[in-house]
Order: C-alpha cells, then structure tokens, then sequence
C-alpha cells in the first residue's frame, strides 16, 4: 500500500525540525515534506494584518503542496490561520490550521480558556478561532486574551533569557484567572518546560504536538 505524504506549510525555518522530530516519533509511517517562507510573517508585521495579497500566497503554497503529492496539508503558522480556512476548499485534499486541534483541546478542557501571544497578528487569529470552535461544539466559554508585550522584540533582537521572563510572567499572571491557557505561538512552548510546578497549575497547551497527534489518528 502506498504511504501518505504530510506537506507542511510554514512560516519560519525554525519550526522544521520541530515538526520534523514530532512526524518521525507519531508519523512514522507518513512521508513528509516542507514548503518555507518567512517573508510571509514578516509582511504581516509590516502591514499589521493579514492582507489579500497575503492570502493569495498562502493559497498559492497550498495548491503547491497539492501539487507536489500531499494527501493531507498542515499548515504551522497561525497568524495565516484564516488564509489557510479560505483556501482549503481550493484544492482536493484536507488541509489542517495548526492551532485546530489545540483550539478543540482547550474547548472540551475548561470553560474559562486564555490566549497568550506576543504578536498581536497572531493573538487575534487565534482568540478567534477559538471563539468559533466553541461556538460550532455548543460550548459556552469565557475568552480572556492576552499580549505579552515585548517579548517578540527581544526575541528577535536575540535576547532570548528577556522573551522568557516576560513570558512566564505573563502566564503566571493569567493561570490566575483561567482553567486553561493556550499558546497562540510555538515559539513560547519553551517556557513552559521552565516553569514552576506551582506556577503550572491549569493546563497549557501549545499547537505542534496537539497538530501531530490529531494527524496520528487519521492518516
């Protein structure tokens, strides 16, 4: 029989190992591939939004997935999210938003459910999609958003010990106030790892492995 083939669409360089370690311990048995380009991430933060020309890259990368041989596209990044939504119908085969499985995951957790991001282009796409997946299982849930302001800057410039710390203040202020947390960024799962056990006393869940381990179940 033949094996399935996985395209990974992403945003950022850094995420291809990630996903390449996650696919090797819970896809063995699926071939995979991956599409980068990190100028799309950086025109959202010129432009402050997801704009259509935007889009209509992303949609253009999907069809390529397509076209190379994928049975099934993940797509990483979820400043892109909705992008990725309004091209799935485009081509014939399923195309997965990272953070999904996480939103759905947060959902049936706890009905109070933070958002953390340190990219506003990204805690918008995700705070969103959580609104609606909840609408779309029944659930009533209490949204608390939240922007770690300042993180990302220090991150890029490379002061990755300042991302942390604000980081992890920040989620140590917000598991005050909700059952769950949800990371709108992969970037920030590290500091999870860092934390206290006293400072980890609701949920907090980080999109690649929830992606991964949804993908287990029906490819």
């Amino acid at each position: 029989m033949k094996r399935k083939t996985l395209g990974l669409i992403h945003t950022s360089a850094t995420l291809v190992p990630v996903f390449a370690q996650l696919c090797k311990a819970k896809l063995p048995q699926v071939e995979t591939f991956n599409i980068v380009d990190d100028s799309l991430i950086r025109a959202i933060g010129v432009k402050g939004s997801l704009t259509p020309d935007i889009a209509r890259r992303v949609a253009g990368y999907i069809t390529s997935a397509e076209a190379g041989g994928a049975d099934f596209i993940l797509v990483t990044c979820s400043s892109i999210g909705p992008a990725v939504e309004a091209s799935a119908s485009s081509v014939g085969v399923p195309v997965l938003r990272v953070d999904q499985p996480m939103a759905d995951k947060a959902i049936q957790t706890g009905r109070r459910i933070g958002v953390i991001a340190t990219l506003p282009t990204t805690l918008n796409p995700t705070s969103d999609l959580v609104l609606r997946r909840a609408m779309l299982a029944g659930k009533t849930i209490e949204l608390t958003s939240q922007l770690c302001e300042g993180a990302f800057a220090a991150l890029m410039s490379g002061d990755g010990a300042k991302h942390d710390t604000l980081v992890a203040a920040a989620l140590k202020e917000l598991a005050e106030k909700v059952d769950v947390i949800v990371l709108a960024q992969a970037s920030m799962a590290r500091v999870v790892d860092g934390l206290a056990e006293a400072d980890r006393r609701v949920s907090i869940l980080a999109s690649p492995p929830l992606a991964i381990e949804y993908l287990s179940k029906i490819l």
